[in-house]
């Protein structure tokens, strides 16, 4: 009897479109266009193909692990630069995923891609024959990818627009934590010429964050010019050399420049004090996460408190409530962030205060 199972010849052929084709539509290459690559998705949707390793997975079951996918550094990035991306705020992320996985009686396993190694669609599809659902870091997957690989197993992102309608989104309030911080800027300090650094050119959270800064600011009345907006790509190396890069243009710098996250504000920081500038009595540096170190620096840095490690367990919870049939609350979860004012911006503050508890109860995240 012959398999009818269907294979990637079928795609192919139901696509109009080589097998080399169908392989490099999964995974996302740019020398597939746009119109060619939805077809191959179609025809895969139509056929409900998936590969083999993955229908093997779907024929037994649960399988008790969960997969979260990240990105990593790059090859071609510096050794110090592949360490900090690793060992900060995602460390900090996947540790919270992993405690609460356990909790629930599941395993995590990790995946993680690059830019320079796309993962697409394919990579993820054939996690699903091992895990029975996804975590997605921020930048991991195109969000209009989304609804095709959440057809074929739960999908959670952690970050994102929040506009997803296949997949819950776990994201913190970047929007009223801006606000705030342009407040503090501009109402408390009077500060009226400002900076932002931002993070990865394609992540949401970067964006979300320049938006309501730049929006705040205007608001405000305060300006926020083009000069001023300088693209890094969320490591420390990438603040110092997009700050090196602004000291040499023969312009007058802000009174305060906002970083996307702190790693860059580091940087940043850095770059100003080998340019013979004092932070923060020339100018003002703050940052987004507040690492377990920004308390510590010098100046402690004043910062948009998030927790890495809640976000995690949240995003854990709300993948097990799917698998158990449970129906979240909302699609989109926003976490709660609280401005810290230390002395980067010139406020005076206890480095040990202890820190507020942001932990919310899985009743909030998903459905009774």
């Amino acid at each position: 009897m012959a398999d009818s199972t269907p294979t990637i010849y079928d795609v192919a052929e139901r696509a109009g479109v080589s097998i080399a084709t169908v392989s490099r539509a999964l995974n996302s290459l740019d020398s597939v266009r746009p119109a060619t690559r939805d077809k191959v998705l179609r025809a895969m949707d139509e056929l409900d193909f998936v590969p083999n390793s993955v229908a093997r997975g779907l024929s037994i079951g649960k399988h008790g692990i969960l997969g979260l996918v990240y990105v990593r550094a790059t090859e071609d990035q510096s050794e110090l630069v592949v360490e900090e991306t690793s060992l900060l705020y995602t460390d900090i992320v996947i540790r919270g995923a992993e405690a609460r996985a356990a909790e629930h009686g599941y395993s995590l396993l990790l995946s993680s891609t690059d830019d320079s190694h796309p993962s697409g669609v394919s990579a993820l599809l054939n996690l699903t024959g091992t895990v029975d659902g996804l975590i997605l870091l921020d930048r991991v997957l195109a969000e209009d990818d989304v609804a095709f690989l959440a057809r074929r197993i739960p999908v959670v992102l952690l970050a994102g627009r929040g506009d997803s309608p296949a997949a819950v989104t776990i994201r913190v309030d970047n929007e009223q934590a801006m606000v705030g911080l342009a407040e503090h800027l501009v109402v408390e300090h009077g500060i009226t010429r400002l900076g932002f650094v931002c993070g990865a050119d394609d992540s949401p959270d970067s964006k979300a964050r320049e938006h309501a800064f730049h929006d705040s600011v205007v608001r405000l009345g305060g300006t926020l010019d083009d000069v001023n907006i300088l693209r890094a790509d969320w490591t420390t190396a990438g603040g110092e050399a997009a700050m090196a890069a602004r000291l040499r243009r023969d312009e007058e710098l802000p009174e305060a420049f906002a970083c996307a996250n702190d790693q860059m504000a580091v940087g940043v920081i850095f770059s100003l004090r080998a340019g013979g500038l004092r932070v923060p009595d020339d100018i003002v540096v703050t940052g987004f996460d507040d690492i377990t170190l920004t308390r510590y620096f010098n100046p402690p840095l004043t910062t948009i408190r998030q927790s890495g490690g809640v976000l995690g367990a949240v995003a854990v919870d709300a993948l097990v409530a799917t698998l158990d049939g449970l129906k979240p609350s909302e699609r989109t979860i926003i976490m709660p962030t609280e401005l810290v004012v230390r002395g980067s911006c010139g406020c005076v503050s206890d480095p040990e205060e202890a820190l507020r508890s942001l932990r919310p109860s899985v009743r909030s995240v998903v459905g009774a």
